[in-house]
């Protein structure tokens, strides 16, 4: 069923780097809940693969001092849904979690997993996205680190060369404190379904509780790869919530996008969900930010 020619088992980070480097034709293997289904279709016959599965260093989460919520990659979606920091302070993060695939697959997908497969329909690149993430990388000369935005290259491929791992992802202070976020997935089914489209808003009031401080908006399913719509953010701030704004904010979103046509939908539909999860999901974290929502 499944033809491996070898697999090297890892026992720390620096050991997967290592070995890495020593096969080049080898490919890194976690949770599998993606590499396996690609073996299985054949179309890694004869491989060579990398575990890093039984390095525990790489899983949890943790707060440090400066306040950097620090999420390890190996970290289950499991892990990442039910964590106390992250229901505490990023529950949109445990939201999206929440949405992927079935509890057998979030017990055994891992969050750095998702991130490095570029899938722009990954249910937790989105929400990471609006979360200003990090992503922390180990390769043969030490530890680098690089926004998650400028991580993904296109479609499938994301900046990280063959003998390096991701080891993290981190969220600073200032992109979770006080914000308050939603998260919407569209598929055709409830459940173990890929996304059809996704958004996720981060918002931030200023004192008032009516002002708009900051916001932070990202899709899925939205171009080749994970988009903020920064437009939109540029030109929401500063601003009260008003229904009237709603469209515009929506329509000014657009203009970053680049929705297509697919097998799973056309992109007039993607164009009309996405403005509609746009004015939703800006609303809601509107709302649980304390601010007052109009008619």
């Amino acid at each position: 069923m499944y033809d491996i020619k070898t697999m090297y088992q890892a026992h720390s980070p620096e050991e997967a780097v290592k070995l890495l480097t020593e096969h080049p034709e080898a490919k890194v293997i976690a949770g599998g809940s993606d590499v396996l289904i690609q073996m299985r279709e054949g179309r890694l016959a004869g491989i060579e693969l990398v575990s890093i599965y039984g390095i525990d260093e790489l899983r949890g989460i943790t707060m440090e001092e400066d306040g950097t919520i620090r999420i390890g990659s190996l970290s289950s979606f499991s892990k990442v849904q039910f964590d106390p920091i992250i229901r505490e302070h990023m529950m949109v993060l445990s939201d999206a979690c929440r949405e992927v695939g079935s509890p057998q697959i979030r017990n055994i997908g891992t969050i750095g997993g998702n991130t490095c497969n570029g899938i722009t329909s990954a249910d937790s690149a989105a929400t990471l996205l609006a979360y200003d993430a990090i992503v922390e990388i180990l390769g043969p000369e030490g530890i680098r680190t690089t926004p998650l935005a400028d991580f993904y290259v296109t479609a499938g491929k994301v900046k990280l060369a063959h003998n390096e791992i991701q080891t993290a992802i981190l969220i600073k202070k200032e992109s979770y404190e006080n914000y308050k976020g939603c998260y919407f997935k569209y598929a055709m089914r409830n459940a173990l379904d890929i996304a059809t489209s996704t958004c996720s808003v981060n918002v931030a009031l200023e004192e008032d509780n009516k002002t708009i401080k900051d916001l932070r908006i990202a899709f899925g399913v939205a171009g080749p790869v994970p988009l903020r719509a920064r437009s939109a953010e540029e030109f929401i701030k500063g601003k009260t919530y008003d229904k009237s704004l709603l469209q515009e904010f929506a329509d000014t979103a657009l203009g970053d996008l680049k929705p297509r046509d697919s097998w799973r939908a056309s992109k007039d539909f993607r164009v009309h969900m996405m403005k509609e999860m746009a004015k939703r999901c800006f609303t809601k974290a509107y709302s649980d930010c304390g601010g007052e929502i109009n008619d």
